[in-house]
């Protein structure tokens, strides 16, 4: 990896549900194609591509094979250090500063924001450069423009000398509630905290060792451990686990005296709520937004996001509704805030939509679970060309394979051999089997399972191309 004037870091260890039913512990909100059929995770890459060629990415180990999807995606050059567990921003910022190695400032961005005019981002990040060199951790606050709860804020002080347009930071505010927002709005000078921030390598090192020791240590030890898969860093999990888990903004940025803020006067959301997202799309005359198949009739301010089938909206106004393939949330505008609450509700109720889609990325490409019955369960799978599912068995179910696009190579027992269009084969209970697609265009393959117990767990990998245990 060169080493650039900034360098930057994307931070994407999140996992949050506040955008369920899309979102969910399997797919977190930068993963999924929000804007222009793009993730927010790819759009952040494409935009800190704008200030580096190379660039690092913290990510969960879960969400591996997702984060490099949008890598190749975006077209960019990035190593990514995979975390055993999650421990908020700032071990992620500390392990990132220790794996650098780098005299670049560092430039740290969350996966998961939406700012559309990434140039003027790009110029904002370059206007606190000189602030960030000489010696200050910068901020970069971007300007209000009504009054959110949603957000916390940055009180600013005095310009600092010689490194305008950066400012002194006098208070971060949390989220305030609806009477405290509109008193900071007639106040000025504040700015909605955007988790966005650029530093020297070892400024931040040296706040760290200040403030965070024993992130920091625990951080240390996890790099020194880390182990090499391919383009992926794996952090030591043992010393990972250690790490405190808390915010840069708790942990270091309050305690500090060297932060700077910068203005940034562009469009920005952090997509934190279904509200968020509706406002990504333009309102009719009536206030109504709608994302995909969706029809508002004799309704009035409410948004229908609707990728797949018809949804309609008769008579009604101020809803949200989100259709996905397996789930369906309608929720009144004002308790967009409260979905993570529905989230924990339904796993408290065992239910599995909670946490997981009908639609499941796989390295090798993905699947679609079409039918589930008693002792049976139907699956699409979709084999990216050169795409190899691991050697593996099931103890407690038999699979057909039915090919109805591309060509099959099937390991069975000793036999290998491939399957084209409208053929099938029958994989014992038992017996060792690989799928894999030897061409050059997508393998589609309806798989037909039947057996007392059907779960994913039910799997003994012998070879696989992904490091997969």
């Amino acid at each position: 990896m060169s080493d650039p004037q900034i360098l930057p870091v994307i931070l994407s260890g999140g996992s949050g549900t506040r955008l369920w039913p899309l979102s969910r512990r399997d797919l977190p909100k930068q993963f999924v194609p929000l804007v222009d059929g793009k993730s927010l995770l790819q759009l952040t890459l494409e935009r800190a591509r704008l200030i580096s060629p190379s660039m690092l990415l913290v990510a969960s180990e879960a969400h591996r094979f997702l984060v490099q999807e949008a890598v190749e995606a975006a077209g960019v050059d990035a190593r990514v250090l995979l975390e055993p567990v999650g421990r908020n921003t700032a071990a992620a910022m500390a392990a990132a500063c220790l794996y650098a190695d780098t005299n670049a400032c560092m430039l740290f961005l969350p996966a998961d924001h939406h700012i559309p005019d990434a140039a003027a981002f790009a110029r904002t990040i370059n206007e606190g450069m000189a602030s960030a060199l000489a010696g200050h951790i910068v901020t970069f606050g971007v300007v209000p423009t009504f009054p959110s709860t949603a957000y916390g804020y940055i009180r600013a002080g005095q310009v600092l000398a010689g490194l305008a347009p950066a400012r002194a930071v006098d208070l971060f505010v949390e989220k305030p509630d609806r009477e405290a927002a509109e008193k900071i709005m007639l106040q000025g000078g504040h700015f909605w905290n955007a988790g966005v921030f650029l530093a020297r390598r070892d400024i931040l090192m040296e706040a760290l060792a200040t403030h965070a020791p024993d992130i920091l240590e625990a951080c240390r030890v996890a790099v020194s451990t880390q182990r090499a898969d391919g383009n992926f860093v794996r952090l030591g999990k043992e010393a990972f686990e250690r790490a405190r888990s808390q915010s840069i903004d708790y942990a270091v940025m309050e305690h500090s005296r060297d932060v700077a803020v910068v203005p940034f006067e562009g469009a920005w959301s952090d997509v934190g709520s279904w509200n968020a997202v509706a406002g990504l799309t333009a309102a009719d005359a009536e206030g109504n937004r709608v994302h995909g198949n969706g029809f508002c009739v004799e309704s009035r301010n409410t948004y229908i996001h609707a990728p797949q089938r018809p949804v309609v909206a008769l008579g009604v106004s101020d809803l949200l509704v989100i259709d996905s393939q397996d789930a369906l949330l309608v929720a009144d505008a004002s308790h967009a805030e409260q979905v993570r609450q529905v989230v924990d509700l339904l796993l408290a109720a065992g239910v599995p939509q909670a946490t997981a889609h009908r639609h499941v990325s796989r390295p090798w490409g993905s699947y679609d679970s079409l039918d589930v019955g008693h002792h049976f369960q139907v699956k699409r799978l979709t084999v990216k060309p050169g795409g190899r599912l691991s050697l593996q068995l099931h103890h407690r179910r038999a699979e057909h394979w039915i090919v109805v696009a591309g060509t099959a190579r099937v390991t069975c027992g000793e036999r290998v051999f491939d399957l084209e269009r409208n053929q099938s084969t029958y994989i014992p209970l038992g017996e060792r089997h690989r799928l894999e697609n030897p061409g050059a265009t997508l393998l589609e393959v309806i798989e037909i399972q039947s057996g007392e117990y059907l779960g994913e767990d039910d799997i003994v990998r012998f070879e696989d191309n992904y490091g997969r245990a």
